[in-house]
């Protein structure tokens, strides 16, 4: 049986392209915006800090993806859904100096903030819920004394989100 040169070179280049999706994957690199789990958030102290805390994580393994920065948050995304903020003093008290967060992918984050507040208050915790923390990114969250120091915030999912500046 003959096969033509090009389907030869064309079955190739898939197996190629496929097998480098895999080691991407396999090294906790995935390129591709699925499946998106949502975020744990933390905050640095400085720019500096920050910068400092990037570079150990890269130093085990933990790279970074790419930077989504705004006018009140330096913000690091790694390919593993961890985010290393470092946030302006008008951003930390809109939310309550609240300085990690469980980020949760939600397809109404509004409404997901909304009936969360709820579920913890029917269970005798305070939450509050805010939105409007970074103009433009339709992030909502969840202030509640079930999570001292740690708020929990929903967003869309990363292919719904605003390009990074």
């Amino acid at each position: 049986m003959h096969l033509p040169k090009w389907l030869v070179a064309l079955f190739v280049i898939l197996f190629i392209a496929q097998f480098a999706l895999l080691m991407r994957i396999m090294q906790g690199r995935n390129p591709l915006p699925f499946p998106d789990h949502g975020s744990r958030i933390y905050s640095a102290a400085t720019p500096e800090a920050k910068a400092a805390v990037v570079e150990l994580l890269e130093q085990y393994g933990v790279h970074e993806r790419f930077q989504a920065n705004s006018g009140g948050v330096l913000r690091s995304i790694f390919y593993d859904g961890t985010i290393i903020n470092q946030s302006s003093e008008e951003v930390l008290a809109k939310v309550g100096h609240m300085y990690s967060c469980i980020g949760l992918v939600a397809d109404d984050p509004l409404s997901s903030a909304k009936s969360t507040a709820a579920f913890l208050q029917q269970r005798g915790f305070s939450a509050e819920v805010v939105e409007e923390i970074e103009p433009g990114l339709p992030i909502a969250f969840v202030l509640t004394d079930a999570l001292p120091g740690t708020a929990i915030n929903f967003r869309p999912h990363v292919t719904k989100m605003p390009k990074p500046e």
